[in-house]
């Protein structure tokens, strides 16, 4: 891998901005759900904390220790109903995330010399390496932190309601997640 230390380093990034793009949002903020579709702030939040404990670092640590044993089952987007996020507070969601997320730094921190083309078989995925899992880990904060901000604006568009904002610019509709 050309540099893994410099993924781990945007792994610490990725949460810092996600927190500041979330911390501070009123209860009516994170349960906004955006007209045009979507999770609001708190199911994304809900959905960061799980995924780093019951996919990404579960995940990786498996295909890096045992690739050839089964990864546990996730269904991200049953969880959101399942788990009730939306009943959930803002607040103690985004501290559980962030201090799952300083666990997952600290592990890989400790890691020395780890097989980065270590591979599991995923059944929709095919091959694997633990490479692309940390790659991907990467990916999901800067997915999630796009998504974050449209909600935001989003968000913003409604409180400015009748006035329109669109002389900022208009935000282009990203691809679903």
């Amino acid at each position: 891998m050309k540099d893994a230390q410099g993924l781990i380093e945007r792994l610490s990034r990725g949460a810092e901005a996600i927190r500041a793009l979330v911390e501070g949002a009123d209860d009516e903020e994170a349960r906004f759900r955006p007209p045009s579709g979507g999770w609001s702030i708190l199911e994304v939040v809900c959905h960061l904390k799980d995924e780093e404990t019951e996919d990404f670092r579960q995940r990786l640590r498996l295909t890096l220790e045992s690739p050839a044993r089964d990864w546990p089952g996730i269904d991200p987007a049953r969880w959101v109903a399942e788990r009730r996020y939306a009943e959930r507070a803002l607040k103690p969601e985004l501290d559980g995330f962030l201090a799952e997320r300083a666990t997952s730094l600290a592990w890989l921190r400790t890691l020395r010399a780890p097989d980065w083309s270590s591979t599991h078989t995923h059944p929709k995925f095919g091959s694997m390496a633990a490479g692309d899992l940390l790659a991907a880990w990467v990916a999901h904060d800067l997915l999630h932190v796009r998504q974050i901000a449209r909600i935001k604006y989003e968000h913003a568009r409604t409180l400015a309601a009748p006035y329109c904002p669109d002389y900022a610019g208009t935000a282009p509709r990203p691809p679903p997640l």
